[in-house]
C-alpha cells in the first residue's frame, strides 16, 4: 500500500490527503487486485457490485474474511453452505462489498 504522503511529491496534495491510499494491492495466488482513493470531487459511493473472491483453502478464506471484516460490517457470517466449505458476505471499513467463497471439492 502506498499513501499520497509516500508519493515522490507529497506537497502536491492537500495535507489532509497524505494518509489516503494512492494505491493498494491485494496479492492473490493467480494475480493481484489493486485499488485507489480518488479525489473528493470524483468520489461516488460504491453501489451495485461486490468483489467476489474464490478460494480453495478454508483457512485462507477465514483469515481473509476476518481481515476484511475488521472495522467493517458482516452481512452474512462466514460458514458452510451446500455449495461451499466457507461462504460469507461483508462490507469492509471503506464501504467496499465483498463475497468470500471457498468451494467444495468436486
Amino acid at each position: 500500500m502506498v499513501t499520497y504522503g509516500d508519493a515522490p511529491t507529497p506537497q502536491s496534495v492537500d495535507s489532509s490527503w497524505r494518509g489516503k491510499i494512492l494505491h493498494g494491492t491485494l496479492a492473490l495466488e493467480a494475480g493481484q487486485l489493486t485499488g485507489a482513493d480518488v479525489p473528493p470531487e470524483s468520489y461516488r459511493p460504491p453501489q451495485g457490485f461486490s468483489v467476489m473472491i474464490h478460494l480453495t483453502d478454508p483457512g485462507v478464506a477465514e483469515r481473509m474474511f476476518a481481515d476484511l471484516a475488521n472495522g467493517g460490517t458482516v452481512q452474512m457470517p462466514l460458514g458452510e453452505t451446500f455449495w461451499a466449505l466457507r461462504f460469507g458476505m461483508l462490507v469492509d471499513q471503506f464501504g467496499i462489498p465483498w463475497i468470500i467463497n471457498c468451494g467444495k471439492s468436486a
